[in-house]
């Protein structure tokens, strides 16, 4: 049994056929002239899903626990990680959460968490599979005139259950993490190398996160930071045409959702304004060129979107290495809303010598990690670790396919 979907910029439907004979679909009446116009003119997309009707509704069932907040909800994503990515989910000795001590951080350091259960562990193990990230959120640390530790996070819930910049008192962010956060975060601190934080120019932090604290989570160009290249960032059964038919039918289910998420960035890269995904397709193919192009065109940190600017959990804190000098001198030839999370935990900003690692790192645990495991019963692994060097024009042009995830030099 074959399944086929059939798609237009302005809907996307599907069937399914058991024999090989012709077949005709229909369609009742058009979504309007210009549908009409669009099909006259350039045909209906169809897609054969390679997997069958049966390979399809699996790969459903697949994904489907990796949403539930149950413990079979984490031992799918466990699994699925595995089986894609080859992670490894060793267990570490207890404790599995580490006395800290806040005189050993500084401003600048890096948290990483990885989620693996409901609803926010389901996104992040698809955000990993896709990016070839083992972590799926980030935060950063902060100290103020006084000494007092804060947590600058793009991605905080607020009361209203949006999702915001904020930047919120240590305490009460580890103390959510340890006992609120039902996803069973798994926490690293990345500390910067004492060069990075001796370079780091901590007024010119404060003032971004506090210029940024409020604003609304970047959701405007976050999967533009995972998608680079025409054919090098989906892997299988993914591919532009499986997103633009996904964006079709969201376009329909939750236009204002959509708008948010995908459209006005698609208006960046074409130049225009207010135009409506359908619009959108049809003007790029009026260009002469195709979607799975405009979706490589990379996104410019000084974009400005109708609700200011747009950064994601990870590009938050990459602007705010920016602001403070880490990137200097090659800063403005840098658009770290083109970095993922492992584009930002690979670069050398990072300490590397253990002697100088807080006396708590790793405590109790049998492997010395070149960072420092906070929480969580299985130990985190960040391939890459530490590794890169900042250059021109990184991460505009680098394809993520697994399991290696494999990386051009210079991309």
């Amino acid at each position: 049994m074959d399944l086929y979907v059939f798609a237009t910029p302005y809907r996307v439907t599907w069937d399914y056929y058991f024999l090989a004979r012709e077949h005709t679909l229909e369609f009742k009446e058009w979504e309007g002239k210009a549908e009409f116009e669009y099909v006259k003119n350039k045909g209906v997309s169809i897609f054969l899903m390679e997997a069958g009707m049966l390979g399809t509704l699996q790969a459903l069932w697949d994904v489907f626990p990796l949403f539930t907040n149950t413990g079979w909800g984490e031992n799918s994503n466990i699994g699925f990680l595995k089986k894609h990515m080859g992670a490894s989910f060793d267990t570490r000795p207890q404790p599995w959460v580490t006395n800290v001590s806040v005189d050993e951080i500084h401003s600048g350091d890096f948290l990483a968490l990885s989620k693996i259960r409901g609803r926010w562990g389901g996104f992040e193990t698809l955000e990993k599979w896709v990016t070839g990230a083992y972590a799926g959120h980030t935060a950063v640390c902060l100290k103020d005139s006084e000494g007092k530790l804060w947590v600058a996070e793009s991605g905080h819930e607020n009361e209203e259950g949006e999702d915001i910049i904020a930047v919120l008192p240590w305490d009460e962010w580890w103390n959510f993490e340890l006992t609120k956060d039902d996803s069973n975060p798994h926490i690293a601190l990345l500390p910067l190398h004492p060069d990075l934080r001796a370079k780091f120019n901590e007024t010119a932090a404060w003032e971004y996160a506090l210029s940024m604290s409020g604003k609304p989570y970047g959701y405007h160009n976050m999967i533009f930071s995972w998608i680079d290249t025409i054919d090098g960032n989906y892997p299988p059964p993914l591919d532009a045409h499986v997103v633009a038919s996904v964006m079709t039918v969201w376009n329909q289910i939750q236009p204002d959702y959509a708008a948010n998420i995908w459209n006005e960035a698609l208006n960046k890269r074409l130049g225009t304004q207010d135009l409506g995904l359908p619009e959108i397709l049809v003007e790029t193919e009026r260009r002469g060129s195709s979607f799975d192009e405009l979706l490589t065109i990379p996104e410019q940190d000084d974009w400005i979107y109708s609700d200011g600017k747009s950064t994601s959990c990870v590009s938050f804190i990459l602007e705010m290495y920016k602001e403070a000098g880490l990137f200097d001198p090659i800063a403005s030839s840098i658009q770290v809303t083109e970095f993922t999370i492992k584009d930002a935990y690979i670069l050398k900003f990072f300490e590397n010598n253990s002697s100088r690692m807080p006396k708590w790192c790793n405590d109790g645990d049998t492997v010395m990690l070149p960072f420092c495991q906070i929480k969580g019963k299985y130990r985190m692994e960040l391939p890459g670790y530490n590794s890169m060097d900042p250059y021109t024009h990184m991460n505009e042009r680098c394809p993520s396919l697994p399991p290696k995830y494999s990386r051009p030099v210079g991309c």
